[in-house]
């Protein structure tokens, strides 16, 4: 019993999955987050080019 607590506690196997799921987790959340911000910024681009072109003389 001594023997599996003891290789149990020396197995890292497990830690690695989770290291990887964490490195995965924050780059979707940095991707996700430079998407939405190129996203709103882009759409005020088009809405100050819409405006200028309805503003604009005929």
């Amino acid at each position: 019993m001594l023997t599996k607590l003891k290789h149990f506690v020396g197995d890292e196997s497990g830690a690695t999955a989770i290291e990887y799921g964490l490195i995965a987790t924050l780059i979707a959340i940095a991707v996700i987050t430079a998407v939405s911000t190129l996203g709103n910024n882009l759409s005020s681009q088009f809405n100050k080019i819409a405006d200028k072109l309805v503003k604009s003389p005929s």
